[in-house]
């Protein structure tokens, strides 16, 4: 992490073209909690283009729908993220843009990109634009906006998405002020076709009577949504105390060039606002399909809203502002105030819209070194002193060491956590039509040690984790047994809220390999991975990608190629099943459980870039379907898309 950005250096020397205007972009992204800048890459790169909008990830670890921005779960545990309070946007990770995946720029002249994909037709397939525009009003003060559109049509029934995001961004980096800020909003409408009707569709198409499209299969539900309308408004600033020092160019050591102001203390102040509303609408009439109908209104939606300021404030000794200082301190306080809306009983019958407020106040310190040559680390600990999380805890670190081995560089980290901490709101409390919980949860404890070694010039990436849980949350799966016609068994819909009460440990080890021999390359991603109670914490134990290419140049500096192949693959598991009336993944009704998985999902590809504009052809995405084992699906009863072409294209603009 770089704790500090200097603006006379924020402008990168990857020149395209300098005999007219300038076209320099530094990127970077933040620590959102307090505001600390990391660099990274402007979306700009050309290689695996063709990965950068699949929902099921650049690797392809997730588990998801099928449909482009549907929902998703990673299969890798060491990588999911924790549920938030934000809970229903948590699935939708792929799309949502919150501060800490908000890229930050600053660029000599106004930069601007244009990206577009697209597969099928107006019936069937996917579409997506997206549009960035920044500008700088001098080298300090940037700002821009990005506005995304995704309408996934599908290629199943009644599963189409329709996102809509506006995000506003800006920042400043002067001596002693420094500010980011961030503003999105998101409208996202989401249809449910609560997966096929029968797998064999699928799997055993040669059993059926006739042909049949991906777009006939019959599904479970055909007039059923989620919607979220969410709102995110962040500002993180900080003003700095310190001193101003002559230096010298090393070249010329008689002459003063500049003086430069070194920050000796800062004081910081992060602010963010969020809000979302969430509907389920419900329109199917399908007998049985809930177990439970907790009340009955004239209302076709179940409705939850969620609003949430948390204000963050610290002071910090800065990091290097003499020899003695070689780590920042910070100490910081913070108060969360959450607000949540369901509907309750007032009485015997009568529905009114309750809320549940939340005032929680935690304390902290940060340890921090982010300018070392060789070594870096950090350590963080918080604790919670009052309202529903009192006595909640979390201590975090990580070491970076980065030194020579025999002539290669070698970089190793180390990290690790314990946390003690309260449940997410919507595990704890849930009232719907459907499903009804309110649930005295204990804390949580979870405990990771996690190690990374990298080797550069062999292409080598070993990663290793170590997870211990106590009072594992889930969602778990209370369906209950209908009686149908000639003996058949159907299941209704009933989900609720467990803890385990025993211990469980994962354990993770990763192997990232590259190759390459002249023009070609194969990247391989490999994911052992095991869990001591596969009922609860069902896991593949293998995960793989694997990614064959030719790299090379038509033209130098004009023209540039990508042509391969790359494959998905993870054993077969229990893997957790999808309920739409949450929008969330749950596990499988076990006496009704399939697994998925040990099937290759293979696409082959041509990547190409032409001066300022990129631009990729899946010439077969899925490539194999039909071939040995049909067992194509990616969540339980949701087959992924059939053999279809893929196109993408993106365009930059330095006026």
């Amino acid at each position: 992490m770089n704790p500090e950005l200097d603006p006379d250096s924020l402008l990168g020397k990857n020149k395209v073209d300098a005999n007219t205007v300038p076209h320099e972009v530094r990127a970077w992204k933040i620590d959102p909690r307090f505001g600390e800048t990391y660099t990274a890459d402007v979306d700009t790169l050309f290689l695996n283009f063709q990965n950068t909008n699949e929902t099921y990830g650049m690797n392809g670890e997730y588990n998801m729908l099928g449909n482009m921005g549907s929902p998703r779960l990673s299969r890798i545990f060491i990588n999911r993220q924790a549920l938030s309070e934000n809970f229903f946007l948590d699935p939708l990770d792929f799309y949502v843009r919150k501060p800490d995946n908000t890229l930050f720029y600053n660029t000599k002249s106004p930069f601007t990109n244009l990206t577009y994909y697209a597969s099928g037709d107006k019936t069937v397939g996917d579409d997506r634009f997206k549009a960035l525009f920044t500008v700088n009003g001098n080298k300090r003060l940037n700002m821009g906006f990005v506005f995304d559109y995704l309408y996934g049509r599908g290629y199943y029934q009644y599963q189409a998405n329709s996102f809509f995001n506006g995000t506003l961004f800006s920042s400043y980096h002067g001596n002693k002020y420094q500010m980011h800020f961030v503003y999105s909003q998101n409208h996202m409408k989401q249809a449910e076709n609560g997966g096929i009707e029968d797998d064999n569709f699928i799997k055993h198409p040669e059993d059926l009577s006739q042909s049949i499209s991906s777009n006939t299969i019959p599904t479970i539900l055909s007039s059923t949504w989620n919607r979220n309308d969410g709102k995110t408004a962040y500002l993180t600033h900080r003003y700095n105390v310190g001193f101003y020092r002559n230096v010298q160019d090393s070249l010329k050591t008689d002459s003063i060039i500049r003086r430069e102001f070194v920050p000796v203390t800062s004081f910081i102040h992060t602010l963010q606002f969020d809000q979302n509303h969430h509907q389920f609408i419900y329109r199917d009439n399908i007998e049985n399909y809930f177990a439970d109908h907790f009340y009955q209104d004239d209302n076709d939606r179940d409705q939850s809203k969620y609003f949430a300021i948390k204000n963050t404030f610290g002071i910090q000794l800065k990091e290097g502002f003499n020899k003695w200082a070689q780590a920042g301190l910070t100490a910081f306080a913070k108060h969360n105030f959450r607000s949540f809306e369901l509907p309750d009983f007032q009485d015997d019958q009568t529905i009114y819209r309750r809320k549940y407020n939340e005032n929680i106040i935690s304390v902290g310190g940060e340890l921090r070194r982010a300018q070392g040559k060789h070594l870096n680390y950090n350590a963080l600990a918080e604790a919670t002193l009052t309202g529903e999380e009192l006595g909640d805890l979390l201590v975090q670190g990580n070491i970076d060491l980065n030194f020579k081995l025999l002539g290669d560089t070698v970089n190793l980290k180390a990290s690790g956590y314990f946390k003690n901490q309260t449940p997410t709101f919507y595990l704890r409390h849930y009232h719907s039509h459907y499903f009804w919980w309110d649930n005295d949860l204990s804390k949580e404890m979870r405990t990771r040690i996690e190690g990374t070694l990298s080797l550069k010039r062999t292409g080598t990436t070993v990663r290793v984790g170590v997870e211990h849980l106590k009072n594992y949350t889930y969602l778990d799966n209370l369906s209950v047994a209908i009686p149908g016609a000639e003996g058949a068994v159907k299941w209704s819909q009933r989900a609720g809220v467990s803890q385990l009460d025993e211990n469980l440990e994962v354990f993770t080890a990763q192997l990232i390999q590259r190759f390459k021999l002249g023009a070609f390359h194969w990247d391989n991603e490999v994911t052992y991975q095991t869990s001591t109670n596969k009922d609860v914490l069902p896991l593949p134990e293998l995960n793989v990608y694997s990614n064959a290419y030719l790299r090379f140049n038509i033209v130098k500096n004009v023209l540039r190629m990508q042509v391969g192949a790359d494959v998905r693959y993870f054993s077969k598991y229990y893997a957790p099943d999808y309920l739409p009336a949450l929008g969330h993944f749950y596990l499988q009704n076990k006496e009704d459980a399939v697994q998925i998985g040990n099937y290759p999902i293979v696409n082959s590809y041509i990547n190409a870039e032409w001066k300022r504009t990129r631009i990729y052809v899946m010439v077969f995405y899925h490539l194999n379907e039909g071939k040995g084992s049909r067992n194509y699906f990616l969540a339980p009863h949701y087959p992924i898309n059939p053999m279809i072409m893929k196109l993408g294209i993106s365009w930059n603009f330095y006026d």
